[in-house]
């Protein structure tokens, strides 16, 4: 399948800061470049949908690099690399990698290439370069292909997830396959215990209701499927997030009910590395690992719509 070709790419500003829309006549992305590329806005145009969270009453800041990723707004999609929790470099255990990763507190560089959005960054502590392209593949469905290139000249291990900070404004469903019906809590919350195993079905849906609470699973060990998804009950809008599972092999699921956030949200993270930090990663044997002077590929599809989402997961 070829990338389509029929999108427009316009420059605006969100909330103070300069913005790139790309658009088809299904979906609207809102990118801010110096934001840490941040993807602000995610529209599903027949039906209105708005997948992510806005900063709502808290202002949309640039982050001071090293911070605290709860500091800040809270919004959005967000990159996280090369580990999730501060943990030391596994090369130089001297320095010290900050919460969320670098990359989402860092202004990158964007381009637009024909019906491409091309944002880029380069490490302030270490010897690398982050870029993340987005276009259309279908009418429905939007392609992020990454790249990082090691610049430097030792093997640099790396932890990589999305955050994406999916709205919750309706009894809505978090979508697995079958094959995955075991999650572990890694994040126990109010009400559930770390290390323990629950069953998906029992624990797959969530409400709009700020509770206070929050928890966290991973699926243990290798994702068997490579698709992972939202649906909401009321509207039936739906999200399908797919991955090469050879490459993005882990998958993670965050539930906020207002623990950190002000409003419910989700977010669905497959995963490069197993789980949240890279010194855990290393030591499990689950870290990808670049080669000096190497680069290292993957992308993520992101499929929205309304009705019976079955019909996208038997395409994928």
């Amino acid at each position: 399948m070829m990338t389509e070709r029929i999108s427009n790419i316009t420059m605006g500003s969100y909330k103070g800061f300069l913005s790139v829309t790309i658009e088809n006549e299904q979906i609207r992305m809102v990118i801010v470049p110096s934001l840490g590329a941040k993807l602000v806005s995610l529209v599903y145009k027949p039906s209105g949908k708005e997948w992510l969270i806005d900063s709502g009453e808290r202002p949309l800041r640039q982050p001071e690099y090293g911070s605290s990723f709860g500091e800040w707004d809270m919004s959005g999609w967000d990159e996280c690399f090369p580990t999730i929790n501060t943990c030391p470099w596994e090369m130089d255990k001297s320095m010290n990698l900050p919460d969320h990763g670098e990359i989402w507190s860092l202004p990158w560089t964007y381009r637009i290439e024909e019906n491409e959005v091309i944002c880029s960054v380069e490490s302030q502590l270490l010897s690398y370069q982050f870029t993340r392209s987005i276009s259309f593949y279908s009418g429905n469905k939007v392609r992020m292909n990454y790249r990082v290139v090691n610049k430097s000249d030792q093997p640099m291990p790396f932890l990589w997830v999305p955050h994406p900070q999916l709205a919750v404004t309706e009894p809505t469903r978090i979508l697995l396959p079958e094959s995955m019906s075991e999650m572990l809590c890694v994040y126990e919350g109010h009400r559930l215990k770390n290390g323990e195993t629950y069953a998906w079905d029992d624990i797959s849906f969530i409400y709009p209701k700020v509770t206070g609470d929050g928890r966290k699973f991973y699926y243990e060990g290798q994702v068997p499927v490579r698709w992972s998804g939202l649906y909401g009950q009321d509207s039936e809008n739906f999200l399908i997030v797919s991955v090469p599972k050879e490459k993005v092999p882990y998958l993670g699921v965050w539930i906020d009910e207002g623990m950190f956030n002000d409003r419910v949200t989700c977010a669905l993270e497959p995963s490069i590395g197993y789980y949240d930090s890279l010194d855990m990663a290393v030591s499990n044997g689950t870290a990808q690992t670049i080669p000096a002077h190497d680069s290292f590929e993957w992308y993520v599809d992101i499929d929205l719509g309304a009705g019976d989402w079955h019909d996208v997961i038997d395409k994928l």
